[in-house]
Formats: structure tokens, C-alpha cells, sequence
């Protein structure tokens, strides 16, 4: 249990998509910057895309769709909670940001005329530009690692460090060697994402998420311990995607020619156009499965959905697939709603942030799906992965080095250690987490009401009790508890957060029962949560729409 204090210009928590870019672009502005990466699995694979892309969601191209239009469309979409600077400049951003990803390797499908591929997925215009890259977390990887980025991995951050009102850095701990790590740091950005085990998947495995397992929302744990300020926690998502396997496969489909059909046999698909919601529906309301079917598309189609799948997106799918005897020409394939989960990049749930990445806290920036910019996807990761990294670097520049106190550095470590014990653990970790999860899905997951949300807040109070009882016989069982706790906040602060929203919005996403009808005259508005002076006490604020580009 060695200490390993260091310095960082630039401490970066969490090495997925945001947490890449970040690093880069800090090297980009200024080489001599000592940028520092905690990173709880492997760099090279960490993170949510893992391996490659087959699109970058958010693109504005030059004589297209502008990014007005983009901030219109995305307003629609998350029914008008939505601050439009920042999505003004992650679009503003994005078509310099994929010509970057280009003159780094990354592929774009192009027509014969040498046009990008540009895919219709938002309610109006086109935005979404087609991609063949299988290896774009390892491009991306190895240009950050080429500039002198210093990686940390297998480093699960604990707890952020502060000076009194101003974030100092972070601490972290090596979940296999057990080595306490202490980082003071200038400027600390958080990019370890949203929190994905939230309630358990309907497989029943723990991990058979749809986002990546590792999320599990210690960013947003850390930073609301720290007094930033939260929001979004209400906009609980879920996805129909590929039934027990939980991959992608809607929108490379139909996009392509694909049909969407109801377990009537009804087609349910609006000419190549269909919701998310709309296929909840289907399901809400009886009529399920949902299934994609592909039988009348011309060979080439369908061998060009099949590159991109069994290449790019997942290519364990073409194993699954085979093993059940399924043939995209032949049989449909059956989707499922996932579990539910919270993120900034596929819903609301995040860090507060303005158009600079800055959080409500000094010192702090975040991005990607750790940050509160509604549907923002991969593009949002990378645009703002570069913003909070030329604000923290330009922040850097200008201060001394932090240093973190004794006193801080002791009560963390005594914090984080307390659970290793040769005893035995009065509960099985694995099971504890079954159970908090599950209670997620019985209390805090729509269709909600104030009798359920309270049950949730309730009992994710009394399992913050029962998780000072559990023991760790290793390093790796250490950082399991630390993931729990972070969980249990998430939950908690999710519960809350609905609660407070007396109203339906985002269709199935957040449904209350005894508050049916959207009402924007009165609930128009985000819900931010903070801790209060009290422990355990969530301060719940209500802020105004920033409206400021339409």
C-alpha cells in the first residue's frame, strides 16, 4: 500500500474517447505541459467505444445542414432541456474536428463523386457521417501516448482534492497493486463517463450492459462530494438494441433500407424514419417484439451491413449470430429494451458545464459523457474533450503547483483502505451490488410516482449504511466497494431528481404515473442538484433554459 505523489499541469480522469482527445489537444497547445491520465482499465481499450466507429453522430458540414440547424433539431429531441451554446459548439467544431480525425488515419465512407456519407437519424437534417474504423480507440491511443502523455492505468480516481472552493487534483488506487496514487494538479478534467450499471440488464448478468461496464458514475461521485453542481439525473435512458446482446444495429439497418416491424407483423417504420420511443411503445403497449428484417435488401446492401458490424461496431456480433443460425437474409433480428442508465451523451445526466467545459467548481472541467450536454455522442466527446482542454491548459500556465495536504492525503487513503480486512465480509459484494441495482429497478426506473422515488431514496440510504460494513480481501475487491458506493449515489441522486420533476417528459424516459402530462408552463427548466452542508443532505435548485443562439 505505497503512496505515489505526483504533478500533473493537467490531470485528465478517465482515458476513453474525451479523456484522449483532452490529452492530445493539451500536447497540441503546449508540448512542455505535463498532462497526467488516470485510467481505470487500459488505455488503449478503455472506454466506451473500446475498439472502432461506424459514424461520427454530430457533423455540420460546410454547404450542408448548419449548426443551427443541429441546435434545433437536438432542442426537439430532448424536449426543449437544452442549453444551446454548448451544442452550437460542439457543431460550430465538428467538421474541422472529423477532417483531424481523417489526417490521423481514421476512414470515411465517401460516394463515387468523393462526397461524405451523411446519414439521416435526427428528426430534421442530415448529420450523422458514415465511418469504417475499426481501430479508432488504438489511433487515438497511440497519438496521445506519441506526445508524452503520461498514463496511469488500472487507477480507479477516489476522491478529488481541493484548496478550499478550488479542485487541486485527484487521488486514485491501482486495483491490482493496491498503490495509493495522489496527483496535484493545476487543472483536472472529468472524463470517466456516466454511470452504466444503474439497475441490472434483463440477462441478469451484472455486465451485459449497453454502455461500458467500468462507468459506474465515480466522476459524478466525486465531483457532487466536491460541491459541483449536477443535472439531468431524471432523464433515466434505455435503447431497443439486438435482444441478449444489447449491440447496436437500428440505424446502420435503416439507414441502409431496413424495415422495422411490431411481433404483429405490422411495419412500424415511417419510410426509413422511426423513433426510439416509438418502439418502446410497441413494446409498453403490447404489440412487441420489435424486429428488424432485411429479406427484401439487394445482396451489396446487405454485405455492406455486415461489414460494418462484423468489422467495426462489434465484431463478436458475427460469432452471435452465427452460433444462432440467423441470417440477415433470411431471418429478422429481435430487439429488446435495455436496462436503464444515466449518461450525458446518449441522454441528459451530467456534470453542469458551459460552452467552455467549465463545471460549477474552479479548477474542474469535464466532458464526454461525464458532462450535462444533452445527445452530444461521440462528437461531443471529442469537441469538448479539445475545449476543456484549452481551458485547462490556459489556466495551468498561469498558477503555481498545488500541493495537497498531509491531513487530506491521510483521511482519503485511511478512507479508501478501511474496508481490506482478512476477515471475511459479512455480505457478498457481487450480491450486494445485485441488490442495489435491482432496487433501482424497482423504485427509481420509469413508470415512477413519488411513492417508488421515496422507497428509492430510502433505501439507497440504508444500503450507504449496510456498505460500511463490507469487507475487501484484495485490491480488486476494494475498488468493487468504491464502484457500489458510486452507484448508490447515482441511484439516490437520480431518485431525487425525479422526484423533483413533477411532470412526463422525454416519452418513456422519465414517466411519472401520478404526473402524466408534459407541462412545460411550470417544469420547462433543469434540475440541479448539489450537496448541502449536512451530510447526506441534496440540495435541489431549479435553473432557467439558456436560449441564446435560436
Amino acid at each position: 500500500m505505497t503512496i505515489n505523489e505526483m504533478k500533473a499541469d493537467i490531470l485528465i480522469i478517465g482515458g476513453g474517447s474525451a479523456g484522449c482527445m483532452a490529452a492530445i489537444r493539451a500536447k497540441e497547445i503546449n508540448p512542455s505541459l505535463k498532462v497526467v491520465v488516470f485510467e481505470k482499465g487500459d488505455f488503449k481499450r478503455g472506454g466506451t467505444i473500446a475498439m472502432g466507429m461506424d459514424a461520427l453522430n454530430i457533423v455540420s458540414i460546410p454547404g450542408g445542414d448548419s449548426p443551427e440547424a443541429y441546435v434545433e433539431t437536438v432542442g426537439s429531441t430532448v424536449d426543449g432541456i437544452l442549453d444551446q451554446k454548448p451544442s452550437l459548439v460542439m457543431a460550430q467544431r465538428s467538421y474541422e474536428l472529423m477532417r483531424k480525425l481523417e489526417s490521423w488515419g481514421a476512414r470515411f465512407r465517401k460516394d463515387a463523386n468523393g462526397n461524405y456519407e451523411m446519414l439521416k437519424i435526427h428528426p430534421k437534417g442530415k448529420f450523422c457521417a458514415g465511418m469504417d474504423e475499426p481501430d479508432l480507440k488504438v489511433i487515438l491511443a497511440k497519438k496521445a501516448e506519441s506526445l508524452g502523455v503520461e498514463v496511469v492505468n488500472r487507477t480507479i480516481a477516489t476522491s478529488l482534492l481541493k484548496s478550499e472552493h478550488v479542485v487541486t487534483g485527484a487521488t486514485g488506487l491501482n486495483l491490482r497493486t493496491g498503490e495509493f496514487v495522489v496527483c496535484s494538479a493545476k487543472s483536472t478534467i472529468i472524463t470517466n463517463g456516466g454511470c452504466s450499471r444503474f439497475m441490472m440488464p434483463h440477462s441478469g448478468h451484472p455486465f451485459g450492459t449497453y454502455d461500458y461496464p467500468g462507468n459506474t458514475g465515480d466522476g459524478w461521485a466525486m465531483a457532487y462530494r466536491a460541491g459541483a453542481k449536477l443535472t439531468g439525473f431524471e432523464f433515466t435512458s434505455n435503447a431497443p438494441l439486438i435482444k441478449d446482446i444489447a449491440c447496436p444495429l437500428l440505424y446502420i439497418t435503416l439507414t441502409r433500407g431496413a424495415h422495422i416491424i411490431n411481433g404483429l407483423g405490422q411495419r412500424i417504420d415511417n419510410e426509413g424514419d422511426i423513433g426510439v420511443h416509438a418502439m418502446l411503445r410497441e413494446f409498453n403497449e403490447g404489440r412487441g417484439p420489435v424486429l428488424i428484417k432485411m429479406d427484401h435488401l439487394p445482396e451489396e446492401k446487405i454485405k455492406e451491413i455486415e461489414e460494418i458490424l462484423f468489422t467495426t461496431e462489434r465484431p463478436i456480433q458475427k460469432r452471435f449470430f452465427e452460433q444462432r443460425g440467423i441470417d440477415f437474409r433470411k431471418q429478422p433480428i429481435e430487439l429488446f429494451p435495455t436496462e436503464y442508465f444515466l449518461c450525458g451523451g446518449h441522454g441528459s445526466a451530467g456534470l453542469v458545464v458551459d460552452e467552455h467545459a467549465a463545471t460549477s467548481v474552479e479548477g474542474l472541467y469535464a466532458a464526454g459523457d461525464a458532462a450535462s450536454v444533452p445527445r452530444q455522442h461521440l462528437t461531443g466527446a471529442f469537441v469538448f474533450g479539445e475545449v476543456a482542454a484549452e481551458k485547462a491548459a490556459a489556466r495551468a500556465v498561469s498558477l503555481d503547483w498545488p500541493c495537497a495536504t498531509q491531513a487530506q492525503i491521510a483521511a482519503e487513503r485511511n478512507r479508501v483502505f478501511s474496508p481490506l480486512s482478512e476477515e471475511p465480509s459479512p455480505l457478498d459484494l457481487a450480491e450486494f451490488e445485485q441488490k442495489v441495482r435491482q432496487t433501482a429497478g424497482d423504485y427509481a426506473v420509469p413508470p415512477k410516482n413519488e411513492w417508488k422515488l421515496k422507497n428509492a431514496i430510502k433505501w439507497m440510504t440504508h444500503f450507504k449504511e449496510e456498505l460500511k460494513a463490507l469487507k475487501a480481501a484484495d485490491f480488486h475487491e476494494l475498488a468493487k466497494i468504491l464502484e457500489i458506493e458510486s452507484i448508490i449515489y447515482c441511484i439516490e441522486l437520480s431518485a431525487i431528481a425525479s422526484n423533483a420533476r413533477k411532470e412526463s417528459r422525454w416519452g418513456s424516459y422519465h414517466y411519472r404515473s401520478d404526473y402524466p402530462e408534459k407541462n412545460d408552463a411550470e417544469w420547462k427548466k433543469h434540475i440541479i442538484l448539489q450537496a448541502g452542508n449536512i451530510p447526506g443532505e441534496t440540495l435541489v435548485s431549479f435553473q432557467d433554459i439558456e436560449r441564446s443562439v435560436l
